[in-house]
């Protein structure tokens, strides 16, 4: 599980909601993932305002609060919005009735856009309904489950969990085939890459996540075909290749594959055996 808690709240700044999932490990760099919910407000944009004074009253406040938390920030990453003419983003911000924030503390490595999808589904199936949230019943606790039970990826480690005896012993067979050529270990993953199972004993659940964390940027990988990073452990490197299995379970309509990660040594060839792994794996979880 790598996201360790979610927040609901009013653009007003009104706490709604909040749950922590996990306990935050320590002394490692976390992202706080923002979803906005809110509806288009005319609010007149001036881009030679006092943008200073802004910035200076933002970074100000948010250091201050971090400090209060125990927390140390050390990069803001902004994103520019467009503007009220255009008329994409116009249809995309009129979906949302209210003034709903969201936010997430995440591993780096996750992939936004499946987050996303996560959170766009507590907000439909949810959140949405309860609006507005200042006279708003408190979440119950079904509704929370439900919260959870997506945050974590419950549907998606019952099935692993269903099949895992014949995938440890496929995994084992791979690794004592493949080994003497470099691959260290095989992990299967949600559709936002938070670990599920790990076989291999090259590295341990908590190595696998500081080498996630070590890697670079991630590109969207197609089904059924994978990217490679590079990564470390250590003063040790090594690969990490990524596969989009294609197959994956499906919760109130959102699909939601597997990715299968294979960690190998620097200097390995695995030749096809991504696409042999990937379509033995699909025959027991597809």
């Amino acid at each position: 599980m790598t996201i360790y808690s979610i927040s609901v709240i009013t653009s007003s700044g009104y706490p709604y909601y909040n749950k922590d999932i996990r306990d935050l490990p320590e002394g490692i760099k976390l992202y706080q993932r923002f979803f906005d919910f809110t509806e288009i407000e005319n609010t007149p944009y001036n881009p030679n305002g006092a943008v200073f004074e802004l910035n200076a009253g933002l970074v100000s406040a948010l250091f201050g609060f971090a400090k209060n938390l125990n927390k140390e920030i050390r990069t803001l990453e902004f994103k520019s919005v467009k503007r009220e003419n255009d008329k994409e983003n116009l249809e995309e911000k009129n979906k949302y009735k209210g003034n709903v924030l969201i936010t997430a503390q995440t591993e780096t490595y996750l992939l936004h856009k499946s987050v996303r999808a996560k959170i766009d589904l507590i907000y439909n199936s949810i959140i949405s309904h309860k609006i507005p949230l200042q006279s708003a019943e408190i979440i119950n606790e079904n509704e929370e489950k439900k919260i959870i039970d997506i945050l974590t990826d419950a549907s998606a480690r019952n099935r692993v969990n269903n099949h895992k005896k014949d995938i440890q012993n496929l995994s084992k067979k791979f690794l004592t085939e493949t080994g003497k050529y470099g691959l260290f270990n095989i992990i299967i993953t949600s559709f936002d890459l938070s670990p599920i199972a790990v076989f291999g004993e090259k590295y341990t659940f908590k190595e696998i996540e500081i080498i996630l964390r070590n890697m670079g940027d991630i590109p969207n990988i197609r089904p059924m075909e994978w990217e490679h990073r590079q990564s470390f452990y250590k003063d040790n490197q090594l690969w990490v290749y990524l596969i989009n299995s294609a197959i994956g379970v499906t919760v109130d309509g959102l699909f939601e594959p597997y990715f299968y990660l294979l960690f190998t040594d620097f200097e390995s060839y695995l030749g096809e055996f991504p696409a042999k792994l990937t379509n033995s794996f699909n025959y027991i979880l597809g």
